[in-house]
């Protein structure tokens, strides 16, 4: 029995449901309660193991206070491309980033800190220090 691997656009919108689920702070049981699903759905949802419905993507932008296009933005090529539709918006290597545990706790971190001054300077930093490690390796 062979199993199917994951349609990239579905992994896709799967991985700005979890980014935007945790830039809000929220679990996948609370998700899951605001859906009426399990935390393994909405974790199947996130992975792209389950494709979600149409009905169901409407819904989990409400919740998560996002436009429906911010699910797809940046997704894979052969995607429709629709007004509003930014392909290229959020390049691989950001949602790539987001998926990796040290991604997520930066962001979490950095979208804690409510001084703009401080951010950027966060920003301007981390740019010094990367320009000293080399190129760009992306």
């Amino acid at each position: 029995m062979s199993t199917k691997a994951p349609n990239p656009v579905d992994k896709y919108v799967g991985s700005r449901v979890r980014m935007r689920r945790i830039m809000l702070g929220m679990s996948q049981e609370k998700l899951g309660e605001a859906l009426g699903l399990t935390f393994q759905q909405v974790q199947k949802y996130e992975k792209g193991t389950n494709r979600v419905g149409a009905s169901r993507i409407q819904q989990i932008s409400e919740i998560l206070q996002v436009p429906v296009s911010f699910l797809f933005e940046g997704g894979p090529s052969g995607t429709v491309s629709t007004e509003g539709y930014s392909e290229g918006a959020s390049p691989t290597y950001v949602s790539d980033f987001l998926a990796t545990s040290e991604g997520l706790a930066l962001t979490r971190a950095f979208t804690r800190i409510a001084d703009a001054k401080l951010r950027r300077s966060i920003v301007e930093l981390v740019e010094q220090i990367a320009a000293r490690e080399g190129p760009d390796k992306r």
